[in-house]
C-alpha cells in the first residue's frame, strides 16, 4: 500500500507546532518570523533543485516549515483578539464587567454553565469589540433558550491558561437578559432538536435517551451510567456525529437527485447545501467541521472530475480548519477525529484483507473498522482514561450494524416531525430498536468482569500502547523475519505487562491499611468520601453513579451508613445514593432546589432513613470524631441553593481518640465567595484533611486554604471530565500552603490514615504509599 504524504507530513508537522506554542503566546511572532524566513531560504534553493529531482528533502523541510508558519502567524494574530489585555487586566483586578454574548450551546433550567461567544464588553467607560469563546458560570436561566440568543451578562473574568479553548471563564452575578432570539436559520434548528428531543423522551429506556445522540448528535438525555458505560465499551463516538453521518446525508441527497434525475452538477451543489443545513442543525463540533470540510473537498473533487485520495482530503481538510481555528490543534475530539479517520483510510483495508483469510469477508470488514480507529486513537485516549477497554472490540462489532439504522431513521424523524408528526413519532419509535439494541450491548458490555486493562498514564503509557500497536502491525503485515522479532517482542512486553499489572494489583491488595479513617471513592467526575471512627461510618456525597459507589463500599467491607450527608443535589454528588438506599440511619441535606431535589430527599425517608435538611451550627458525633455544619445559615440570603449552598461539613477528635483522630472539613461545591462568607460566620483553623471544594476549579480562596493549612487535600475528579479539573489554579494554592494534593483520577481510591506522630499518611491504588506533612 503506498500513501500520498506529501501534503499530510508537512500539516502533521504545523500542527504540532502550532499545539505546542499556543502555551507560550510570547513566542509566536518570533517562531512565525524565523519560519517564514527559513522556509523561503530553503525554498529558493530546493524548489528549483527539486525540478531536476534532487534535494526532495530539501523540499519537504520547506513544505513543513511553511505550514508552521502558516498556522503559528494565524495563531500569533489570534491570541490578543481572544485575550485582549484590558480584559486580563480587569480579571487580575476582579473588575466588574458587562458584555453582550451569543449563546453556542442550547442553554435549560437547572444548568450550572453554558458556552458563549462574546460580542461586546464593556469594562467602565471602555467597550470593545469581542468574539471571546468564554464559559459562563452562575447565570441561571428559567425557560430553555436556543443556540444564537444574545444575552446581557454581568460579572467578573477569570483568564485561561492560553491554550485553552475559550479565553476567559466569566463568573456571572445573576441570570443573564435576553436581549435577542435566535436568528431564522439557527431558530430553525433549535425547534427540530428540541421537537425530535420531546419525542424521544416519551420513548422508553435507555433507546429512548440515546436517540437523538445517535441521530443528530444531542447528548444532554443520556443518563450519568449510560455514559460511563458508552465509554468504557468505546461506543461513544457513535454520539458524536462524523463523517458517517455526513456519508449517509450526501448518499441520500445524492441518490434521491438522481432517482429524479437531476444532473451531476445539480446534485453536487445539492447535496453541499443539505450538508451546510445539517451541520447547523448538529451543531459545529470539531468532529463535525472536520467531517463537513472534508466531504466539501471530496464533493469538489468530483465536481471537477479529479481523483479522490483519502489522506491527502484529510490533511487539506485539517490544514483549512486550523487556518481558521489554530486552537482545534488542541482539542481532543478534533485529535480524536482526525486519528480515526486516518485509522480507517490507511489500516481498515489493509486489516479487512489480513481478516478475510479466517472469517467470511463481510465480518472481516466489520471487524476490521473499529480494530483501524481503535489502533489510532489508543495512544490520545490513554491521555484521558489509562486503561483499555477489554471488550470495546466486540461492542463494536456488536453495535455498528444498528448504528446506520438508527442515524438515518432518527434524522428522518427529526425532519418530518413539524411537518407530520403522527408519521415522525411512528419512524423515530422504529429507530429506537436499533438505539435500544446500542445501548443494551453498552450495558451489558461494560458489566461484563474485567471490562478495562489499567495501563501506565502520561506520556509512558502513550509511548507503551503506541509501541505495542506498532508491533502488533509489523507481525500482522509483514512476513519473515521480522514478523518473527515482532511477535516475539510483542510477547515479551505483553509478560512482562500482566507480571507488573498483575503485581501491583497484589500490591494494591497487601499493602491497603486497615487503620483508614478517610476514604475518597474513585467514582469518576464527582465526591463519595466515607469517613469513620470507632465502627461507625459517614458518607459525604454518593457521585454520580450507584454502580462505582456500590464497588467502592463493597470493597472497603462497608454495608451500613451511619450518617449520610447530601452537600447539595447536583447529579455529581446524588446520582450515587440509590446505591445505600435501605443502608442509611440518618441523612442530611442542603436545600432543595426544585421538585427533583425533594423526591430524591422523600426517597430516602421511605427507604428508612431519618432526613433532615440542615444548616450552620448542628452538631453530632461519629464514634470518636465530633461534626459540625458550618455552611449554609438557616436563611440563605442571597445564596442559592446549589454549589453556594453546599452543606459544609467539619470532622474534629474528642476523648481519647484511642484509634487516632483525623481533623477534615468537606467543601462541596462552594465557590470563592461562599468560601468566603463560610469563614466569616466560624472560626477557620487547621485541619489534617480538606476536600477540596468543587473538584478543583479555579473558583477558590486561597486565604481559606492558608488558614486551613491542611497536610492533604483530597480532590475527586474524574480523569475525562472535560473541565479542566483540578485546574493549575487550586494546585498552586495547595502547592503554596504545603497540602499534599490526592487525585482520585490519577490515583484512583485514595485512604487516608492517622499517624502516630501526627498527621496523616496517605494510600492509594495507583501509586505508591506517601506520607502527608503534619504537625
Amino acid at each position: 500500500m503506498t500513501l500520498d504524504l506529501r501534503l499530510a507530513v508537512p500539516v502533521a508537522v504545523g500542527w504540532g507546532t502550532v499545539a505546542a506554542l499556543l502555551a507560550f503566546p510570547e513566542a509566536l511572532v518570533i517562531v512565525a518570523i524565523a519560519a517564514w524566513v527559513v522556509a523561503g531560504a530553503l525554498g529558493s534553493v530546493a524548489f528549483p533543485a527539486a525540478l531536476r529531482r534532487r534535494r526532495g528533502v530539501l523540499v519537504g523541510i520547506a513544505l513543513c516549515l511553511s505550514a508552521s508558519a502558516l498556522l503559528v502567524t494565524v495563531a500569533a494574530v489570534r491570541a490578543p483578539q481572544r485575550q485582549p489585555d484590558v480584559l486580563v487586566e480587569a480579571a487580575s483586578a476582579g473588575r466588574y464587567v458587562t458584555a453582550s454574548a451569543m449563546t453556542t450551546e442550547t442553554l435549560r433550567p437547572g444548568g450550572r454553565q453554558f458556552a458563549a461567544t462574546l460580542s461586546a464588553v464593556s469594562v467602565g467607560a471602555r467597550s470593545l469589540s469581542a468574539g471571546i469563546p468564554v464559559t459562563v458560570f452562575g447565570a441561571p436561566v428559567s425557560r430553555e433558550i436556543g443556540i444564537g440568543a444574545t444575552l446581557h451578562l454581568g460579572g467578573t473574568l477569570a483568564a485561561t491558561d492560553p491554550g485553552d479553548d475559550v479565553g476567559f471563564l466569566f463568573f456571572a452575578s445573576g441570570p443573564p437578559t435576553t436581549t435577542a432570539e435566535p436568528p431564522w436559520f439557527l431558530a430553525w434548528a433549535n425547534g427540530l432538536r428540541e421537537g425530535f428531543r420531546q419525542a424521544a423522551s416519551a420513548l422508553p429506556g435507555d433507546g429512548g435517551r440515546l436517540l437523538p445522540g445517535l441521530a443528530i448528535g444531542d447528548t444532554s438525555a443520556v443518563g450519568k451510567p449510560l455514559d460511563v458505560a458508552m465509554k468504557a465499551t468505546s461506543l461513544s463516538h457513535l454520539t458524536a456525529v462524523s463523517g458517517a453521518n455526513c456519508a449517509v446525508v450526501i448518499a441520500l441527497v445524492m441518490v434521491a437527485g438522481a432517482a429524479l434525475g437531476l444532473r451531476r452538477g445539480v446534485r453536487i451543489g445539492a447535496s453541499v447545501t443539505v450538508l451546510l443545513g445539517f451541520v447547523v442543525l448538529v451543531t459545529p463540533e470539531p468532529s463535525v467541521l472536520r467531517a463537513a470540510v472534508m466531504a466539501t473537498l471530496v464533493l469538489g473533487a468530483m465536481a471537477s472530475g479529479r481523483p479522490v485520495r483519502g489522506i491527502p482530503i484529510l490533511a487539506l481538510a485539517v490544514l483549512i480548519l486550523l487556518t481558521i481555528d489554530p486552537w482545534l490543534s488542541r482539542s481532543y475530539g478534533f485529535v480524536l477525529s482526525v486519528l480515526a479517520t486516518a485509522g480507517l483510510l490507511v489500516l481498515a483495508g489493509p486489516l479487512a484483507t489480513v481478516l478475510s483469510r479466517w472469517l467470511p469477508t463481510a465480518l472481516a470488514a466489520i471487524l476490521a473498522i473499529p480494530v483501524a480507529a481503535q489502533l489510532a486513537c489508543q495512544p490520545v485516549l490513554i491521555l484521558l482514561n489509562p486503561a483499555i477497554p477489554t471488550y470495546g472490540v466486540l461492542a463494536n462489532v456488536l453495535a455498528e450494524p444498528a448504528a446506520p439504522l438508527a442515524t438515518i431513521l432518527g434524522l428522518v424523524a427529526c425532519i418530518v416531525l413539524p411537518a407530520a408528526p403522527p408519521v415522525g413519532y411512528l419512524v423515530a419509535q422504529i429507530a429506537w430498536l436499533p438505539a435500544s439494541w446500542i445501548a443494551a450491548v453498552a450495558e451489558f458490555c461494560a458489566a461484563l468482569p474485567g471490562n478495562s486493562i489499567p495501563w501506565p498514564d502520561g506520556v509512558l503509557g502513550v509511548l507503551l500502547v503506541a509501541g505495542v500497536s506498532a508491533l502488533g502491525l509489523v507481525a500482522t503485515f509483514r512476513g519473515g523475519r521480522a514478523r518473527v522479532v515482532a511477535s516475539a517482542a510483542l510477547a515479551v512486553v505483553l509478560v512482562a505487562y500482566l507480571g507488573i499489572a498483575g503485581g501491583e494489583k497484589l500490591r494494591g491488595e497487601l499493602s491497603r491499611p486497615d487503620d483508614w479513617q478517610i476514604a475518597a471513592c474513585d467514582i469518576g467526575q464527582g465526591d463519595a468520601v466515607i469517613v469513620r471512627s470507632r465502627g461507625q461510618v459517614a458518607l459525604i456525597d454518593t457521585g454520580p453513579d450507584p454502580g462505582l459507589l456500590a464497588r467502592c463500599l463493597s470493597t472497603l467491607g462497608i454495608d451500613r451508613i451511619d450518617l449520610l450527608i447530601l452537600s447539595h443535589y447536583d447529579l455529581d454528588h446524588v446520582g450515587g445514593t440509590s446505591a445505600v438506599f435501605g443502608r442509611v440511619d440518618r441523612a442530611m441535606t442542603g436545600p432543595p432546589a426544585d421538585a427533583n431535589d425533594e423526591r430524591l430527599a422523600k426517597q430516602l425517608s421511605e427507604s428508612g432513613a431519618t432526613v433532615q435538611r440542615v444548616s450552620k451550627g448542628l452538631t453530632g458525633g461519629l464514634g470518636e470524631l465530633r461534626w459540625e455544619v458550618l455552611w449554609p445559615r438557616a436563611k440563605l440570603g442571597a445564596v442559592e441553593p446549589g454549589n453556594d449552598a453546599s452543606v459544609t461539613v467539619r470532622f474534629s477528635g474528642v476523648g481519647q481518640c484511642a484509634s487516632g483522630c483525623l481533623s477534615a472539613i468537606f467543601l462541596g461545591d462552594l465557590g470563592n465567595r461562599p468560601q468566603a462568607l463560610m469563614m466569616a460566620a466560624n472560626r477557620i483553623g487547621h485541619v489534617d484533611v480538606v476536600k477540596v471544594a468543587h473538584h478543583g476549579s479555579a473558583d477558590q480562596n486561597d486565604r481559606l486554604y492558608a488558614k486551613l493549612s491542611a497536610s492533604v487535600g483530597l480532590v475527586g475528579v474524574g480523569i475525562d471530565n472535560g473541565y479542566g479539573h483540578p485546574t493549575d489554579k487550586l494546585l498552586d494554592i495547595l502547592a503554596g500552603v504545603g497540602t499534599l494534593a490526592a487525585r482520585t483520577d490519577l490515583q484512583g481510591m485514595i485512604l487516608v490514615s492517622p499517624r502516630v506522630e501526627g498527621g496523616a499518611s496517605v494510600w492509594s491504588e495507583r501509586t505508591v504509599v506517601h506520607d502527608g506533612g503534619g504537625e
